[in-house]
């Protein structure tokens, strides 16, 4: 108990620098996402995939070490799945997410911005989208090569916005 509360102390002492420090709202913000990842329980997904996808596997990593807890599950027909939770296809990539409250997390969606999105709770929103496999995003990193790569707000009437802009710098 007294190692959780030293713990527990060290991170609200962290935001607590940031804060007085005056840096950006964005570091800030991302302070509290990082306290709130490791001082709650996981936020419980189920994700769908294929058995023999590696960089599913080191999404569902990046996801697990970030405040979440995945349930995976290998359907005989992934495709059907997707088109079951209204995942378009020109917004899929090779595994889908979803949260309890029914969110779809589709592809390599960063997990910073899936907490945000949950916490937010976009009115209208069926969930977050990264179509294809970006070099570089969470589960398809290639060491120093990066694609830049934007997050898809896939809304229920079948629409979609840029929720999110990845740019990484040369």
């Amino acid at each position: 108990m007294i190692v959780i509360i030293k713990k527990l102390y060290g991170l609200a002492a962290a935001v607590l620098l940031l804060l007085v420090a005056g840096c950006a709202d964005d570091t800030v913000a991302e302070a509290k996402l990082a306290v709130m990842a490791k001082t709650q329980t996981p936020v419980s997904l189920e994700v769908y995939k294929s058995p023999t996808c590696g960089c599913c596997s080191k999404w569902i990593d990046h996801v697990d070490a970030k405040g979440f807890k995945a349930a995976t599950h290998h359907p005989n027909d992934l495709n059907l799945v997707k088109q079951q939770l209204g995942v378009a296809p020109q917004y899929q990539s090779c595994h889908t997410g979803v949260s309890k409250e029914g969110y779809i997390f589709e592809g390599h969606v960063p997990a910073d911005i899936m907490q945000k999105f949950l916490a937010e709770k976009p009115k209208g929103a069926l969930g977050l989208a990264v179509p294809g496999m970006p070099v570089g995003s969470p589960g398809m990193e290639m060491g120093d090569r990066y694609d830049d790569y934007d997050v898809l707000l896939l809304k229920n009437d079948g629409s979609s916005s840029v929720y999110a802009r990845i740019r990484h710098q040369s």
